[in-house]
């Protein structure tokens, strides 16, 4: 007769994922220890956390085996932009993690989406925060192109994270806890130009941390936010439709890892938080406490900290230590069934998955004493300890008035326990594709035509109407708010309406009011800067043409865009001009040759954060401690904020080195300059002023980024 006792089962379903950091071994093994579901890594140079100690191939398949023993998934960051030079080895390092079975590839680049999909179908792509996904159509266009899974820019709020949940035909992932970048991640490039470092390559440099003033240089903290923290909302994320949520912190100790992994397992367990466990995540780092102002959208000063520095607190981190590095705790619930009949003993373990190992033991003796009963069984399986596994269950089948000793007991179950583990860290051959060369498109044989982009009306100058432009970019506000003389204007020019860069779905209602009324007018095109533009620009059946938002640094990125529909694509700035000249054209490319380069764009309103007050109107900037300025402006007519390049770039006087580059267009981008200061800007078209590099800069096309 079959008993089955049962020894320790889960008393909640969680669904929430629960995804850790892991910039190291150690703090691997914290994150795993400590309760994660998931963790993810970077393998080699092509994620965004170059500074991490990251993984070696040959410590990303121990890493991978060590966390499927335990039931734990590993998503790989691959969330950095790539060179054509560099497509090999990133092709190489994506066959290597599928060979290793990492679950996933969280990708930034459009390039590197397409590999994954030719080289491990079978293995999910996440689309990073790094590109900048923040509305439902930008969620839409990924699962178009299969990937299963987007996390989202971390300033949405919980009514635009649950809209995008309810909608979403694919898995969401927020970011709970951790450092908050001030700009949109993926449109940040405030490093690169101080320093040569991308954030996009995955070396930023942190300038934000750094002190500035607005005007004059004050030991002030504008561009610092606190840590992000939602621990008090994890019930919330979960009855939203919200996936998964990440921590941050590839960057930091093991011990840090350990304990906000802790704190967030127990807090997704137990249901609340102890004032113990908040304790504990200011313990580990913070900034001048935490915020959770982009969820419950309390923008303003208040988000803004510092780490300060503080004693380490020796006693605290061995306590921490201990929890990954002394004991093994048990994560993967087990079956026994034990079979002890005269002539036969066996013992298997089922786990969660479904694996079966089955061994068999010496034939039972007779019972002198007390026979084997199956609360003596029971007690002896259930001793698991120092393995990855916990008895969850123990089904017996035992004869009468028979007896198995101790050792056996223990001996088995460790030899099926061991055997499980062997299997569980199996990996499954999996045929892999082969990554096929991006096709290579000429580009223009002939000198490139010129774009010209305004940013408010004053700079429309008669001499820039009679220049005729090949395009004339203008925001879609300016161009709505005076539809009688852009009508007239459409007649003689080539119009292309500009969209901010940042569009919440709230806000895309009157945006497709403005675009169906400027098509009225004769505007058949926009310039999207952001992918959760191309749907709505598509739906007013306008065609879109691609800005420098979207990233575009190598051929497989820009045969993409052609995949896309794009009538043209502005190259990103972080471009050498060689890699510019080598890289597919698949559609008509552009490049930024003067203006000040936008480094970043903001949720929080940097003019605002000020003074209290909505100024936006007014000239102001930054300075850094160099005298550096950066000027602030609108992202379009919302209150984000673009901090734009003291130095303005300036390639006017290199135009026949251009000409070679296969280019269609490249573009004058006017921001700050009054119309006196873009007729000047025009006429040095034709009789090029000597470059000045006190108040101009080549950018990055001359020196690059590391």
């Amino acid at each position: 007769m079959q008993h089955k006792v049962i020894v320790k089962q889960d008393t909640r379903h969680i669904n929430l994922e629960l995804l850790a950091p892991a910039g190291s071994m150690d703090a691997l093994r914290a994150a795993v220890q400590n309760g994660a579901n998931a963790v993810y890594l970077g393998c080699g140079q092509f994620n965004a956390r170059q500074s991490a100690k990251n993984f070696s191939p040959e410590a990303l398949e121990e890493a991978v085996k060590y966390c499927h023993i335990r039931g734990v998934k590993v998503h790989l960051t691959l969330n950095t932009l790539v060179s054509d030079l560099e497509l090999p080895s990133v092709t190489e390092t994506i066959r290597h993690a599928a060979n290793s079975g990492v679950d996933a590839f969280i990708v930034q680049d459009l390039g590197v989406i397409q590999l994954c999909r030719q080289i491990a179908p079978h293995i999910p792509i996440h689309g990073s925060t790094q590109m900048s996904v923040h509305s439902l159509a930008g969620v839409q266009l990924c699962a178009g192109w299969g990937l299963t899974r987007v996390v989202l820019s971390r300033e949405l709020n919980r009514e635009e994270i649950y809209y995008i949940c309810k909608n979403s035909p694919i898995e969401i992932e927020v970011f709970a806890h951790g450092a908050l970048c001030m700009s949109y991640s993926g449109q940040c490039y405030l490093s690169a130009a101080i320093g040569g470092r991308s954030g996009n390559r995955g070396r930023c440099a942190q300038p934000c941390r750094q002190s500035y003033g607005y005007g004059n240089w004050q030991n002030k903290y504008p561009l610092s936010l606190k840590d992000n923290c939602l621990v008090l909302h994890l019930k919330d994320l979960e009855s939203i439709g919200v996936t998964s949520i990440k921590l941050e912190g590839r960057m930091k100790r093991a011990e840090y890892v350990a304990a906000v992994t802790g704190v967030y397992r127990r807090a997704l367990e137990r249901g609340i938080v102890s004032r113990d466990m908040e304790d504990t995540l200011m313990t580990a780092f913070n900034r001048q406490g935490f915020t959770d102002a982009y969820y419950d959208k309390h923008l303003g000063r208040e988000m803004f900290g510092v780490r300060e520095e503080v004693p380490e607190n020796k006693p605290w981190l061995k306590e921490i230590q201990q929890s990954y590095e002394s004991v093994e705790n048990p994560l993967v619930p087990v079956v026994f069934r034990a079979s002890v009949l005269p002539n036969s003993v066996s013992l298997s373990a089922i786990d969660p998955e479904g694996h079966v190992c089955t061994i068999s033991g010496p034939a039972p003796e007779a019972a002198r004493n007390l026979p084997l009963d199956e609360t003596t069984l029971t007690a002896r399986l259930s001793k698991t300890g120092g393995t990855p596994y916990y008895c969850q269950a123990v089904e017996t089948d035992i004869s009468p008035d028979l007896s198995l000793s101790a050792a056996t007991i223990n001996g088995m179950r460790r030899d099926v326990l061991n055997m499980l583990t062997a299997q569980r860290a199996r990996r499954e051959e999996v045929p892999l594709g082969k990554a096929k060369r991006p096709t290579r498109f000429p580009g223009n044989r002939r000198a490139p035509v010129t774009t010209v982009q305004i940013t408010e009306r004053e700079q429309l100058t008669p001499q820039l109407l009679r220049l005729r432009p090949a395009v004339l970019y203008i925001p879609l506000h300016i161009l709505a708010a005076d539809p009688n003389y852009f009508m007239e204007l459409c007649r003689s020019q080539h119009i292309c309406a500009v969209l901010p860069r940042i569009i919440h779905d709230g806000e895309l209602p009157e945006i497709r009011s403005a675009l169906r009324l400027v098509k009225s007018l004769g505007v058949k095109e926009v310039l999207c800067g952001n992918l959760g533009q191309l749907l709505p620009v598509r739906e007013c059946n306008m065609a879109a043409r691609g800005d420098f938002g979207l990233n575009l640094f190598n051929s497989g990125a820009v045969n993409t865009a052609r995949e896309l529909e794009l009538a043209s694509a502005c190259l990103s700035f972080e471009m050498t001009l060689p890699q510019i000249r080598d890289v597919s054209k698949a559609v008509p490319c552009e490049m930024l040759i003067y203006g000040r380069m936008p480094l970043m764009v903001t949720e929080n309103c940097l003019i605002r954060n000020r003074n209290g007050q909505c100024t936006c109107h007014m000239p102001t900037r930054l300075t850094d401690k160099t005298g550096a300025d950066f000027p602030i402006i609108k992202d379009g007519a919302s209150c984000r904020s673009v901090l734009l390049n003291g130095k303005k770039l300036s390639l006017l006087d290199r135009r026949e080195e251009l000409e070679n580059l296969g280019l269609w267009a490249t573009r004058l981008y006017f921001t700050t300059e009054n119309p006196r200061e873009v007729d000047n800007v025009l006429s040095s078209l034709q009789d090029p002023t000597p470059f000045d590099p006190g108040a101009c800069t080549r950018g990055l096309y001359l020196r690059g980024v590391e």
